[in-house]
């Protein structure tokens, strides 16, 4: 055999012996060396337990640090004392293991284990007094633990590559699920659903927190998505449309008059178009009327006024002509064909109420379940992240739209304000240079929701919360998801 060939057979040797070096997660020795990290980190640096810290070290300790040199352990236990935990009621500093980042690799002689190399990432976070805290920094570490007597020590440490790390650094926030689980609890965010559509398809699925204390919500929680209801509903009639069974521009008068405004002749101006672009002139809701009763606040078509009561009006006009409920409707038309199995406007046999994300006001105070018997056309559409991120792909290729139909859809219909527009159920971002943006979002007591979809680059992102101050973690999560349209639909929100 040539000297390259005994190279290149000695490099292979050596290549495939290192990869199974690497213990695996459900090994005794694995397990060991993370629960000796945690008692060092988790209790003893995160805590300032002085006494904890100092039974983990060897005598014999090296701690070589890229920023602030050599200590043994005299000085390391001087520094950890008199710099760190001078005064934990002051200072605090955090240190958080990367998630997914450990590989522990064990070291024989004669056979038995007698030490233990642990590679990983950790974050750093600082909080002082009477304010929040924030993530500082990250840094990767080499640890070598040996067996002293039986007992594991940290012998070497070797922590490298600091680097800062700002609280608004997005990429560190999202850059592995358990920071962005840290994120939430730093927002009291109990609930949160994520759905990330990229090239025209719904890509990631993710759902972080618990849907009630000590139970984690599964992939497939059910959110009430509030106002996410109006698009669905909106397809419905769009569909009709499509397949010529219904009229854009047709009065409603035809099929349906509420008595409230039987006497306003103004009624008869109403049509699907004003009603899916919110040009009715209704308020929001009746019952915010003194006498609770419907009204015309304008002239329907004169200028935009969000309102439910106008959905509510079009499902009893869909409901008598086509002698359907709106929920049958909606099965036949959008969530059979879409398999949107987890969709539903109506709490029945078929909902799952263990997979219910509860809805909690801000103070963590939960919120009675809005259980419908009937289909509200504007409110309380319970699905999950899948289900909608689904429809939301469907609707931004116009999927089942004739193209005439899918161009009024995103037409700027009304106006709301400054480059945001109504088009037919969706609101109309203008990006500027012919992007655009359809989004709706959904605020009820318990729950914020909200969607973005990108037609022309195929990129969207659904956040489903299940808190009244939900909305808090949008900015963030649209920033780092959407990147440059992302950052033209905040800058068009903030102004």
């Amino acid at each position: 055999m040539t000297k390259p060939a005994q190279f290149i057979l000695l490099f292979f040797i050596l290549f495939f012996s290192s990869i199974h070096a690497q213990i695996e997660k459900t090994d005794p020795l694995y397990k060991t060396i993370m629960s000796k990290d945690s008692l060092l980190f988790s209790i003893g640096f995160n805590t300032c337990n002085i006494k904890q810290t100092e039974i983990l070290l060897s005598d014999g300790l090296e701690f070589y640090h890229d920023k602030d040199g050599f200590s043994d352990k005299k000085k390391f236990m001087t520094d950890f004392k008199n710099g760190l935990c001078k005064d934990p009621d002051t200072y605090r500093s955090k240190r958080v293991l990367v998630d997914k980042s450990t590989q522990v690799y064990p070291l024989y002689k004669d056979g038995k284990v007698y030490a233990a190399i642990q590679n990983g990432d950790h974050i750093f976070y600082e909080k002082e007094k009477n304010q929040a805290e924030k993530l500082v920094g990250g840094a990767s570490f080499t640890n070598l633990w040996t067996l002293e007597n039986g007992d594991w020590k940290l012998t070497r440490s070797l922590s490298f590559d600091h680097h800062s790390k700002e609280a608004n650094d997005l990429k560190t926030i999202f850059e592995n699920d358990q920071e962005i689980e840290n994120w939430l609890k730093e927002n009291k965010i109990p609930t949160l659903g994520l759905g990330i559509i990229d090239g025209g398809e719904l890509k990631q699925v993710k759902v972080f927190g618990e849907i009630k204390k000590n139970v984690s919500a599964p992939y497939n929680t059910y959110f009430n998505v509030a106002s996410l209801t109006k698009p669905v509903t909106a397809m419905v009639a769009l569909r009709l449309i499509s397949l010529g069974k219904w009229k854009l521009d047709e009065s409603i008068d035809t099929y349906w008059t509420d008595p409230d405004i039987i006497n306003d002749l103004r009624h008869k101006k109403l049509t699907t178009r004003l009603i899916l672009s919110h040009q009715t002139g209704f308020p929001n809701w009746r019952w915010m009327n003194a006498d609770k009763k419907l009204n015309f606040q304008f002239d329907p078509g004169t200028k935009y006024q969000y309102s439910g009561e106008g959905f509510e009006y079009l499902r009893k006009a869909l409901e008598k002509k086509f002698k359907k409920p709106l929920e049958q409707l909606a099965q036949e038309l959008i969530f059979q064909p879409m398999r949107m199995n987890d969709t539903q406007y109506i709490w029945d046999q078929n909902t799952d109420e263990s997979r219910f994300a509860i809805g909690y006001n801000e103070k963590g105070d939960p919120y009675p379940t809005e259980k419908n018997k009937t289909a509200n056309a504007a409110d309380d559409l319970h699905t999950t992240i899948e289900d909608y991120g689904n429809f939301m792909v469907n609707v931004m290729k116009g999927k089942d739209l004739n193209p005439e139909v899918f161009q009024e859809m995103i037409k700027k219909q009304s106006k709301i304000k400054e480059d945001v527009y109504f088009g037919l159920g969706l609101s109309v971002y203008d990006l500027g240079n012919g992007d655009y943006a359809l989004s709706h979002g959904g605020a009820d007591k318990g729950t914020r929701c909200i969607a973005f979809v990108l037609p022309k680059t195929g990129k969207g992102i659904l956040i489903f919360t299940n808190v009244d101050d939900g909305y808090k973690v949008y900015e963030k999560l649209v920033l780092h998801y959407l990147g440059a349209q992302g950052k033209k639909i905040v800058d068009i929100e903030n102004r």
